[in-house]
Order: C-alpha cells, then sequence, then structure tokens
C-alpha cells in the first residue's frame, strides 16, 4: 500500500467539508441580502408614512448611523461566518447550522445577530435622518425577543440537548458578557 493512498480519503473528507461551507456560505449571503433588502424597506415605509410628523434628526446623525451600520453588518457578517465554519449552515431558521455555535460572537451573547441587524436597523434610521425608522427598531427588538424565546431557544434545545442548555445556561440571551472558563467544555460535545 502506498503512502498516498491512505491520505486520499482525508484530502476526499476535506474537500467535501470545504464545499459544503462554500454552499453555506453562498445561502448565508443570499438570505442576509434578502433579510437586509426587505427590512430596509420597510424602513423606508415607515419614514414616508410618518412624513413630517416626527423630527428630522441632526446632520450629525448621519456619521454615527453610518458608523453603526458598519459594526452591526460586520457583526452581522461574523456571526454567519460562524455558523458556515463551525455550524455548517446559515443563519437562516428553515437552513440552520448542523452543530452548535458557541464560538465567536456567540461565546459573548446568544443572539449577536439580531443585536447585529438591530444596530444595521438604526444606522439606517440615523443615516436618513429618520426619527421614524429608528423607533421601527423597538417592535422589531420585540418582534426578535418573542421568535427567540417562543421557538428559537426550544427548538435549539430540542436539537442540541445538553451542550445547548449548559450554553443557554452560561451565556446572557441579550446583553453581553465575558465567556466564563466553563463554556468550552460545557459545550464541547457540540458534536
Amino acid at each position: 500500500m502506498r503512502s498516498g493512498t491512505a491520505s486520499r480519503p482525508r484530502a476526499s473528507l476535506r474537500d467535501a467539508m470545504g464545499l459544503i461551507r462554500l454552499f453555506a456560505a453562498v445561502r448565508s449571503l443570499v438570505y442576509m441580502s434578502g433579510f437586509v433588502w426587505v427590512w430596509g424597506w420597510i424602513a423606508l415605509q415607515v419614514a414616508k408614512m410618518a412624513g413630517g410628523a416626527l423630527p428630522a434628526l441632526p446632520q450629525g446623525a448621519r456619521t454615527a448611523g453610518a458608523a453603526l451600520i458598519v459594526v452591526g453588518g460586520l457583526l452581522a457578517l461574523w456571526c454567519a461566518a460562524a455558523f458556515v465554519v463551525e455550524g455548517r449552515g446559515t443563519p437562516a431558521p428553515f437552513d440552520p447550522p448542523r452543530s452548535l455555535v458557541p464560538r465567536g460572537p456567540y461565546r459573548w451573547v446568544r443572539n449577536p445577530m439580531y443585536l447585529g441587524a438591530l444596530l444595521v436597523l438604526i444606522g439606517f434610521g440615523a443615516w436618513r435622518g429618520s426619527l421614524a425608522m429608528i423607533l421601527l427598531a423597538v417592535p422589531v427588538a420585540a418582534l426578535a425577543h418573542l421568535f427567540v424565546v417562543l421557538y428559537e431557544e426550544r427548538t435549539l434545545e430540542r436539537r442540541f440537548g445538553i451542550p445547548y442548555i449548559a450554553y443557554h445556561a452560561l451565556v446572557n440571551r441579550w446583553l453581553p458578557k465575558r465567556p466564563g472558563p466553563d463554556l468550552d467544555r460545557a459545550t464541547s460535545h457540540t458534536q
């Protein structure tokens, strides 16, 4: 038996995993683009409906808005990358990761993707100088919270069992905190 034959199955597996991650990355970008487009359109409609009912924001809000868009967008991309690389899936609930992802931004808070999206939404409102668009973040945050509590957490507990229960106990839902030393040990049986 040649020494090269033993490495072929490993190379094939590595190639297959690379393709799985590539397709997950493409799907993630498509889903995230659709998500941004829909919520951007909704925000613009809210601003249009509000008309001049709310005061316009000062010109300096535009710079702050751009910064929030960049920070929120980078956070969302970091989350998507963690889902693709660690979880072999996407951020979309209908195409979820195959493995629990307690790494990257998920070490600090359980729902960083939603936090990034809210920062982008608030930033878009500030960039456009629209208080109505910024206020849209309040019901969006409430809907995200309900979705997380009523669907997502229950689904993740059923799907990943004890590692998710441990993760849930160690990492906050919305307020980031420094990861404790027990997180890696508690979630190491993710697959």
